[in-house]
């Protein structure tokens, strides 16, 4: 952690997959600060911090250029109130559940096909576990990762629906016990979604998350 007068940096090796440099205060103080800190850390870490906060830093600090912009969404309260999260589906869908080491194969199968961009993948490092949910033929069908988690924030990666089960709501219901999880000694539970994914979002807003819009710079 570096501080200045009215900026602070946190270097976090290894969060949510890149190496981030996370901001708080002053863009101006901060723009002095990032210029001071990164050329010890390296080229691999990434400016991270609120939208309108990246974005003034980048523009008094020409080695930086926006590179992605996310909504961070949280929850400090049961995602599924009354454990609903664990009950079973209409559709005959198992209940959700955490999956054992010996299944991860499904999981990077699953992720290959239908979110091949997950930051999250199983034997990552900060990567601690998969829960999922089959059909009724056994095949899994949905899966949610607990990954980069804290002793105050849970967090949640890699949530993924096979394309032909999608629609039916599985991907909410298994955030709903993932979350109800990670959420138990801990102060809230996070995730990283993309601004353009409208039904993603929508989503987890249904489920009672609050959103932030966030962005992460790259060095250029």
């Amino acid at each position: 952690m570096w501080r200045r007068p009215g900026a602070t940096v946190v270097a976090c090796a290894g969060l949510a997959y890149w190496d981030r440099l996370v901001m708080s205060g002053d863009p101006a103080a901060l723009a002095g600060l990032v210029r001071e800190v990164l050329p010890g850390l390296g080229p691999t870490y990434r400016p991270f911090g609120a939208e309108e906060l990246v974005a003034a830093v980048v523009a008094r600090v020409p080695e930086l250029a926006v590179s992605s912009r996310f909504a961070w969404m949280d929850i400090s309260t049961p995602v599924r109130p009354g454990g609903a999260g664990r009950a079973a589906c209409p559709d005959g869908t198992g209940q959700p559940h955490w999956l054992g080491a010996d299944e991860w194969g499904e999981v990077a199968a699953l992720l290959d096909e239908s979110f091949p961009d997950s930051y999250a993948r199983p034997g990552q490092p900060g990567v601690r576990r998969w829960a999922g949910l089959r059909d009724t033929g056994g095949r899994l069908v949905a899966v949610a990762a607990d990954a980069w988690s804290t002793r105050e924030i849970g967090f949640l990666a890699g949530v993924t629906t096979h394309p032909e089960a999608r629609g039916r709501g599985l991907a909410a219901r298994l955030c709903g016990f993932a979350g109800d999880e990670l959420l138990a000694g801990r102060e809230r539970v996070a995730l990283l979604a993309d601004h353009t994914n409208t039904a993603a979002v929508a989503a987890y807003r249904k489920l009672g998350f609050s959103i932030r819009r966030v962005a992460a710079a790259r060095q250029v």
